[in-house]
C-alpha cells in the first residue's frame, strides 16, 4: 500500500506496507518497565485466504500489571494493505481515573469509517459514541504501527509519514517512521539484525532480512521495552 509522505529533505516519498511480507506467526514478548519484569503480550498475525483475496488478521492479547488489560484485532487487506476493520478493548485499573474501560469496534467500507466507541466509568455507566466520517483513500490506522515490520521501502535516514485515523479519538493523525542505523539485538527469543524504526517517543525493532516481524520495542528514555521470547504456530480465531 502506497502513500504519500515527506523525506528529510522534503522531497515526496511512497510508504509502502507490504503486509505479504509478515509471516504466518504467534509471537510472545515480555513487557519490562525500568528492567523489571511488569507483564506479557502474545502477537498473533494469521493470513486467511478468500475466494478473489487474502486478509491478514493481527490479534493481540497483553497484560501490563497492574495498570491494563488489552485486546486487539486489526484485519487489513493482504494483497493491497487497506484497512478492513479494527477492535480495540482496553481494561483501566488507575485508582486516580474514572474510566475503566474503553473500547472502538470500527469497520472501514467505500469510503468511509463507521462503527462505535465505548467509555466505562466506575459507577457501571457506559457511554456509546457512533462513529461515521470519509476515510480518504490512503489513509491507515493508527495501529498500523504494529505492523512496522511490513514497511517494505525504507532504508537508514529515511523519514516518512502517512495520514492515519486514531481509532480512541475520532481524528486524523500523522503515523510517521524514522529509520536509525541498523543494529544487531539481542532478546530471549535470539538475536537479530534489526533497522529501528522511531514513531513519536517509541522505537520498534524490526526485522531486516528473512520473515519480517517486530522483535523489539521501547520508549526513546528507555524506561519501558518489550521483547520477542518466542514463536509459535498460529492459533486459529473465530471468523
Amino acid at each position: 500500500m502506497a502513500a504519500t509522505a515527506q523525506t528529510s529533505a522534503t522531497s515526496p516519498k511512497a510508504l509502502q506496507f507490504d503486509v505479504a511480507q509478515i509471516p504466518a506467526t504467534r509471537d510472545s514478548f515480555v513487557f519490562r518497565l525500568r528492567g523489571e519484569e511488569r507483564g506479557w503480550a502474545v502477537w498473533q498475525y494469521e493470513v486467511r485466504g478468500l475466494e478473489m483475496t487474502q486478509e491478514l488478521v493481527y490479534t493481540a492479547t497483553s497484560e501490563f500489571r497492574p495498570v491494563e488489560d488489552e485486546r486487539l484485532r486489526v484485519v487489513v487487506n493482504r494483497v493491497t494493505g487497506q484497512p478492513i476493520s479494527t477492535f480495540h478493548h482496553i481494561d483501566l485499573f488507575s485508582p486516580r481515573s474514572d474510566t475503566v474501560m474503553v473500547e472502538h469496534d470500527l469497520a472501514v467500507q467505500r469510503g468511509e469509517i463507521s462503527g462505535r466507541r465505548r467509555v466505562g466509568t466506575k459507577s457501571g455507566g457506559v457511554k456509546i459514541v457512533p462513529v461515521s466520517r470519509p476515510f480518504a483513500p490512503g489513509t491507515v490506522l493508527s495501529d498500523y504501527v504494529f505492523l512496522a515490520g511490513a514497511v517494505s521501502n525504507i532504508a537508514p535516514g529515511d523519514s516518512l509519514a502517512v495520514p492515519a485515523y486514531k481509532e480512541f479519538d475520532d481524528s486524523l493523525v500523522t503515523l510517521s517512521f524514522v529509520a536509525e542505523s541498523p543494529a544487531a539485538i539481542e532478546v530471549p527469543a535470539g538475536r537479530f539484525d534489526a533497522l529501528p524504526l522511531r514513531s513519536g517517543g517509541f522505537r520498534i525493532y524490526a526485522t531486516r532480512t528473512g520473515p519480517r516481524r517486530v522483535v523489539k520495542g521501547e520508549t526513546l528514555d528507555g524506561a519501558f521495552s518489550f521483547e520477542l521470547v518466542r514463536s509459535g504456530p498460529v492459533v486459529p480465531t473465530p471468523e
